[in-house]
């Protein structure tokens, strides 16, 4: 009889306390529950990559890591969530502690990346540890490009060794407090371009194994928005649908070949929220192939499968997002709310839409103290990157979408 009936009441009023709990936290204390949560899960990254964009939609900055802000694992500063360093590929928690000690000893900033060697233990904080924090961004504060802070590694180390025998040689000398004296002049870092924002985020998600101080399909939000279907970290968005469209970046690229001997391609598809194994069939990836490659932003469309908890696509179809405006935009929307926009903006909006004139029909949903209007314009318009950035400078985030 308790087992019918008195074990499920319990566990209902257990849970329901505990919801209640975080609940109150996640309302009142926002970027603390969310760093807690990112500390609690930092070795799985699809939940890591799922609350980083919970962090970005609730306006929560997560700041990169920092060698001047050191700090075992997340925490929160003026409403914002430090990067636990310890997550960071390599780093580990001794070397954080490490660099706490050594930022605590100094009692300053570091200022560049030999400042750092020449005062931390770099046996603790070696060659591959480095390698992990400039990468992360760790180093970012400093003069210089991730790729020169990563080419100075080496002669950052050498440095740093040189400069802490001299501290050791002359303590306790004739001078007594020689340490405090010694000077010695810094080599300048490598002269080399830095690397683009493709490479810089691929090698920040290589030791992360996220993107952290950006993301490639940000600038394709807007794409995002209109064309997905689905949401790759939110199994909801699946229900119901055999055909799919999802937007992405190519993190992993295998290819095989089948019995024809022709190649088929298994890849990776990451979004803002969490990520989908991909398969290609032989015949579609001929097709395809030149736009699947490592770091590519693309649509892919095709159809779910599932085998237990795993959801695989079988892409049919891939276009490059820089594309898919273009070939696939029916109707161009504007969402505008009237508590915010005026006829001052609707003034504005005409010029606009009259500057872009093209065979686009446009569409205007309003919004009014809870529902929405929509209204068809007498307007066409040609699809381009300055119509974009000229509306959502005028209307604000989140108001642009491409109808199919």
């Amino acid at each position: 009889k308790f087992a019918d009936y008195g074990f499920n009441k319990s566990h209902a009023v257990a849970y329901s306390i505990v919801a209640y709990q975080t609940a109150y936290l996640k309302a009142h204390y926002l970027a603390e529950f969310l760093a807690a949560n990112l500390t609690n899960e930092f070795g799985n990254t699809e939940k890591v990559t799922k609350l980083l964009d919970d962090c970005r939609k609730l306006k929560i900055k997560v700041l990169p890591p920092d060698i001047n802000t050191p700090s075992v694992f997340f925490d929160v500063e003026e409403g914002k969530i430090i990067f636990g360093m310890s997550a960071i590929k390599n780093v580990g928690v001794h070397a954080v502690e490490e660099i706490e000690a050594a930022h605590k000893k100094i009692e300053r900033n570091f200022t560049s990346i030999y400042d750092f060697c020449s005062n931390v233990d770099t046996r603790v904080v070696n060659k591959r540890a480095l390698e992990g924090l400039v990468l992360a961004g760790a180093f970012d504060f400093a003069k210089g490009t991730r790729a020169q802070h990563f080419h100075a590694i080496s002669e950052a180390l050498n440095f740093g060794s040189k400069v802490q025998n001299a501290k050791q040689s002359l303590n306790g000398g004739l001078f007594g407090e020689a340490e405090e004296t010694l000077a010695v002049e810094e080599p300048p870092l490598p002269d080399l371009p830095g690397w683009d924002s493709k490479t810089r985020l691929a090698k920040e998600r290589e030791v992360l194994g996220f993107y952290l101080s950006d993301h490639p399909l940000s600038k394709f939000e807007v794409e995002y928005n209109s064309f997905a279907n689905i949401r790759l970290g939110e199994a909801a968005t699946y229900e119901d649908l055999e055909f799919v469209r999802a937007c992405g970046v190519v993190t992993e690229l295998r290819t095989k070949m089948d019995k024809a001997g022709r190649n088929m391609a298994f890849f990776k598809l990451d979004d803002f929220t969490g990520s989908c194994e991909c398969l290609m069939f032989a015949k579609n990836y001929a097709e395809c192939a030149e736009h699947i490659n490592l770091e590519s932003t693309i649509l892919v469309k095709g159809k779910l499968e599932s085998s237990g908890d795993a959801i695989k696509l079988h892409a049919e179809e891939v276009m490059p997002l820089d594309q898919v405006k273009l070939k696939m935009t029916n109707k161009f929307a504007l969402i505008l709310d009237e508590s915010v926009h005026n006829e001052n903006t609707i003034r504005k909006l005409k010029s606009v839409l009259e500057n872009h004139e093209g065979n686009i029909p446009v569409f205007l949903r309003v919004k009014q103290n809870g529902s929405t209007r929509d209204f068809f314009l007498n307007y066409k318009v040609k699809i381009s990157d300055e119509l974009i950035t000229e509306v959502s400078n005028l209307l604000g985030d989140d108001t642009v979408r491409f109808i199919v």
